[in-house]
């Protein structure tokens, strides 16, 4: 039961109109934010760098990292990001908003409510409606600045938070283009196991009871018990597992504040997830999304999923369910599927984690992220 927990936690405002520019110099807050360079991953010399914050609709404040091109003009399109489930924005998304800021768009990167620099009380908790709704803090900041086009507004979403993503596309019609990368659904997983394996009432059950327990064990104790972060004897643990420690325990990703590279997420977080009905109206998202995986990612059956959910449409990929692990051959270039304003997009030899920061073959495709972008936020 205690593998089963950790497995699932570890994959588990608006600013004031008259004040639309934050800077460091006139930034409102009580967060403490670091000011120096501490992400992991190198500093682009094609953009400017600031940290800004910004309220959600439950008054939590969050924290980001802001991206711009040098020497932009005008009001530029701008993309969200968040994510892995359990990182922090000097981790992968930060490199995502970077590189994107580096191909012309304003971006940020920020951290989830409870998380990272950001605010919200107890700590190292998550929330289905609460991370959803930071998704949707994150377009209101930056639809409120005078450098962005307020039509040309999208997010990006990786591992967990590729998810969330897709559930505030579903809920938020600003949202104008939406990449899922290398994404969870982390109430499948929380509810189901990995694969499904779990999906069962008993298999539930003992959840459930053993969360039950930890609650009172922690209102008792009066402090909440952490999780762990990813292991660090990888012994006999699965492939995947041996992934998320070779980033997040290791220079390649380690950071201080990252809840897999440390203590990882209070045991009882995953309660939402486990009695969520998560993605549900994601058939009924309008706008263009596109979802990013790699070819021998454990977590690929989510994308394809959800991609098959959004269109109706079933994937066959080298005449097999392309859910199934692994494929009858490996890919030799990448698969794209397309219908109407959704793609599908596997990325050939990339596993989940090669999708956090490009791995060694540098496997994020990201002019293809650009093209994607920039078609649908016209």
């Amino acid at each position: 039961m205690k593998k089963v927990l950790a497995a699932v936690l570890m994959g588990i405002t608006l600013t004031a109109c008259t004040n639309k520019q934050t800077t460091n110099e006139d930034m409102n807050t009580t967060l403490q934010l670091t000011q120096e360079w501490d992400k992991v991953f190198p500093k682009s010399d094609k953009v400017t760098h600031e940290k800004v914050t910004f309220k959600n609709r439950f008054g939590i404040e969050l924290a980001a990292d802001l991206y711009k091109p040098i020497n932009a003009d005008g009001k530029l399109p701008a993309i969200a990001c968040s994510g892995p489930f359990g990182a922090v924005k000097e981790q992968s998304s930060g490199l995502y908003a970077q590189a994107m800021a580096e191909r012309g768009f304003l971006t940020i990167a920020f951290d989830p409510s409870y998380t990272g620099e950001s605010g919200g009380e107890p700590r190292y908790v998550s929330s289905p409606d609460i991370n959803t709704e930071d998704f949707s803090a994150a377009i209101d900041y930056l639809m409120t600045r005078d450098d962005v086009n307020p039509d040309r507004v999208g997010i990006l979403g990786v591992c967990g938070w590729g998810g969330i993503a897709l559930n505030a596309a579903a809920l938020d019609p600003r949202i104008k283009a939406t990449v899922a990368t290398t994404m969870y659904d982390m109430s499948r997983v929380s509810q189901n196991g990995y694969n499904d394996e779990g999906d069962s009432k008993e298999a539930r059950d003992e959840m459930r009871k053993a969360l039950a327990e930890q609650r009172l064990k922690d209102y008792r104790g009066g402090s909440y018990e952490r999780a762990g972060g990813v292991v660090e004897d990888t012994t006999n643990m699965p492939w995947f597992v041996q992934q998320y420690h070779a980033y997040y325990n290791t220079p390649r990703g380690y950071h201080k504040r990252s809840l897999n590279s440390n203590e990882g997420w209070n045991k009882t977080s995953v309660l939402p997830w486990l009695n969520a009905g998560f993605l549900k109206f994601t058939n009924e998202i309008d706008n263009a999304v596109m979802i990013l995986h790699g070819e021998k990612a454990h977590s690929r059956y989510f994308g394809i999923t959800a991609y098959e959910n959004m269109t109706g449409a079933k994937v066959d990929l080298q005449g097999q369910d392309a859910n199934l692990q692994p494929l009858n051959k490996p890919l030799a270039e990448p698969f794209v599927v397309t219908r109407g304003n959704k793609q599908l997009y596997i990325v050939p030899g990339a596993t989940h984690c090669d999708l956090y920061d490009g791995g060694e073959k540098s496997y994020i495709p990201f002019d293809k992220l650009e093209a994607f972008f920039r078609e649908n936020m016209k």
